[in-house]
């Protein structure tokens, strides 16, 4: 006489259903995969967007700020003092002019040197020391120019003509490191820097003294 097993095969159908409900899972854990992908990437754009907003928006308050500087010195405006001025270094050479009475072509040197210091300290390498900021990569410039959106980095290009004063500022901005490193379309102004990553924008306004 022979034994009966008491152990049932499974049916096919089953097994079937098994296999499909793994590879199921699996396509739906590679499906979630790449949706919190594009969620990660989504939120590092807006994070860069966001930042270059707050860049351009620093950049005019600092332009607005020179403004006021110089429309409280006008016989300084007049005599040119605070047109194409040298990217300063450091604080050896400036007056100081915040307690004592000074020339107005001692308040344009002032007012120069620590604005572009308080520019680079806003929109390059901060310094937590309160020392003079020297971050080259930060320039400006004021000068008399009727074409003000021309001209290449660290090249303004101001043509002298006319009664029209622009206020150029030029800053690092990190963009996605693309093949030529081509910017965003946020930043239309921005061009190559030489650094991975970054590329350089340009604020620039215009105004009459």
């Amino acid at each position: 006489m022979h034994a009966v097993s008491s152990r049932r095969r499974r049916p096919s159908s089953l097994r079937a259903v098994s296999g499909m409900t793994l590879i199921e899972v699996l396509i739906a854990i590679v499906i979630f995969a790449i949706g919190l992908l594009g969620i990660a990437s989504l939120q590092v754009s807006g994070l860069r967007y966001t930042k270059a907003s707050q860049s351009r928006a620093t950049a005019a308050m600092q332009a607005e700020n020179i403004i006021d500087r110089m429309r409280a010195n006008p016989i300084g405006v007049n005599d040119g003092l605070y047109f194409n001025l040298e990217q300063i270094t450091d604080a050896s050479g400036l007056p100081n002019c915040a307690g004592a009475d000074c020339t107005p072509a001692e308040i344009a040197t002032y007012d120069w040197g620590w604005w572009l210091s308080e520019t680079r300290q806003a929109l390059g390498a901060r310094r937590d020391d309160g020392a003079f900021n020297d971050d080259a990569t930060v320039r400006a410039t004021v000068c008399i120019d009727s074409t003000p959106n021309d001209g290449t980095v660290g090249a303004w290009a101001c043509d002298a003509t006319g009664n029209m004063l622009a206020v150029k500022i030029e800053w690092l901005e990190r963009t996605v490191e693309r093949s030529g490193k081509v910017t965003d379309v946020y930043s239309a102004s921005g061009t190559a820097s030489g650094i991975d990553g970054f590329v350089v924008n340009r604020y620039v306004v215009r105004f009459l003294p």
